[in-house]
């Protein structure tokens, strides 16, 4: 065997609060082939915190350092995270949190998890009961199949096929900040508002 590649599968966490850099720097220099993918899950603080899940700050910081690491090296190897939608605590604010993370980092995730309870997790737990059984407090879950699907249609945002979820989801948190054709928005606006908008220009150019 001359090369072992580690694909996914590393604990960031314990990567960023080992003092020692040794083992980060073989991994990146010789354990990686093109991309590495890591489980961050979410973003969002109060999800991270229910899945059992470090801060994002932690995970900005491993990010932060494996790019540096990379460079130090004169590598080019991209990161591939792992992300869910619907995980208990996610609220429509917390996963259009999310998709505004991927939009900063300039990432288009092909393929995405929902949530799916299995036998025995703290998860499944808060899914069933709407409780968190470690504190007693209760526990936000998405439970309608349209709920579900476009929070996961704005983890993909930029698929055209999620156009319509994704706007809908903007309207109902009350994002329209989002939708139009800033740097920062998800989507742009539906074509018969695009022709509302310019009647309404046309009018004020008329009047002045």
């Amino acid at each position: 065997i001359k090369k072992v590649f580690i694909r996914s599968g590393i604990r960031y966490d314990y990567l960023i609060y080992d003092k020692n850099d040794e083992f980060f720097n073989e991994l990146v220099k010789y354990h990686i082939s093109g991309q590495l993918k890591v489980a961050p899950e979410h973003i969002s603080d109060k999800v991270l915190k229910l899945m059992g899940k470090p801060s994002r700050k932690v995970y900005d910081r491993f990010v932060q350092k494996y790019n540096e690491t990379n460079k130090k090296f004169g590598l080019n190897q991209f990161l591939v995270p792992y992300l869910m939608s619907s995980h208990p605590g996610s609220d429509m604010n917390a996963a259009i949190e999310l998709a505004e993370y991927i939009r900063d980092m300039g990432y288009n995730p092909e393929q995405v998890q929902d949530f799916y309870p299995t036998p025995g997790s703290l998860s499944t737990a808060m899914y069933y009961t709407g409780i968190n059984p470690l504190t007693g407090e209760k526990v936000y879950v998405p439970r309608t199949q349209e709920e579900k699907d476009m929070q996961r249609a704005l983890l993909q945002y930029r698929n055209p096929k999620n156009y319509n979820l994704v706007y809908k989801a903007l309207k109902l948190a009350h994002r329209e900040d989002l939708i139009g054709y800033d740097k920062k928005c998800l989507i742009k606006p539906q074509k018969h508002q695009i022709s509302v908008q310019k009647k309404k220009d046309s009018k004020r150019k008329i009047k002045r």
